[in-house]
């Protein structure tokens, strides 16, 4: 590993099972970072909690995946701990974000993140900076909630209002691809309508991702509440009417084969879930991901 970034302030926490703890940002590696922040939440907070909960289940983790036949122990991935917090301030955060990664060059240095959060604002600053160094990032946004409102409730940079922000920042050579979507308002469904953002059933979200070229690159943005709450009831916003892990495992299959370059894992709000399940569930989630994320086989 060569370091590229000099991390400071970050807040050490024990690090995922099967990384080392790193301070710094270095090249052809996968880096795990928290943002322990949910000063926007509308319902029920408590996703703060969420980056430590996940390292914490994950000593209740085998590192080799079954399902993708890989090990975390085969991989260059470190875990940097937590970014400062600023409980209320989503901007302080974010602006300590943006400062350390904003001269990355992830493509040439081969350097991926994935970000825990926290709320799903917190995706912001992760996708904007795939955004500026991908032309052509493919967007895949995993949900409940659309995510597509232009601001609530005065806050435009929300997470009700995450994916209609980053959507801001796309053009005709990006693509958004959402599913899972299952609350919204008549504007927001429209939107998906119009733009054929939405993918309705996991047949044909799976058929959307087998047909996206192997080297072009994808981020995926997942909020835990696109699992259903009666396998996964520790988030704010639960819905019925959700995916369980299988249906998780059928996309990561797909997303192993091609170039997932970044994701963020947001809204797992432990303390509301007393027996920990969500939390292992969230934690074995991230997993997959990280190894999804070392490339095809």
């Amino acid at each position: 590993m060569k370091t590229v970034v000099e991390l400071s302030e970050m807040e050490q926490s024990k690090p995922f099972i099967g990384t080392i703890y790193s301070e710094t940002i270095n090249k052809n590696t996968t880096h795990l970072i928290g943002f322990c922040f949910d000063g926007t939440t509308s319902y029920r907070p408590g996703a703060r909690f969420g980056p430590d909960a996940i390292r914490d289940a994950s000593f209740g983790l085998e590192t080799y995946s079954p399902y993708l036949d890989k090990d975390l122990e085969d991989s260059t991935v470190v875990d940097c701990g937590n970014l400062p917090i600023y409980p209320s301030k989503w901007r302080l955060t974010n602006d300590y974000f943006h400062g350390v990664t904003k001269d990355l060059k992830l493509k040439e240095d081969n350097i991926k993140l994935l970000v825990l959060g926290g709320e799903h604002s917190i995706s912001y600053g992760p996708i904007r900076l795939c955004l500026d160094n991908y032309d052509d990032l493919v967007l895949l946004h995993l949900d409940a909630h659309a995510d597509l409102r232009d601001g609530y409730l005065e806050e435009k940079f929300s997470h009700a209002s995450i994916i209609r922000r980053m959507y801001d920042h796309m053009d005709e050579k990006n693509e958004l691809i959402q599913y899972g979507i299952r609350s919204g308002t008549k504007v927001e469904f429209d939107f998906m309508k119009e733009k054929s953002t939405l993918e309705t059933s996991l047949q044909s979200l799976c058929k959307r991702l087998e047909e996206i070229d192997s080297n072009r690159p994808i981020y995926m943005t997942l909020d835990l509440d696109f699992f259903d709450p009666a396998f996964f009831p520790g988030t704010g916003t639960p819905e019925a009417g959700g995916e369980n892990f299988h249906s998780f495992v059928k996309i990561m299959k797909i997303l192993n084969q091609k170039n997932l370059v970044g994701a963020d894992i947001v809204e797992l709000a432990p303390m509301l879930d007393s027996t920990g399940n969500s939390s292992a569930f969230a934690s074995k989630v991230v997993r997959e991901t990280l190894l999804a994320m070392q490339g095809g086989n």
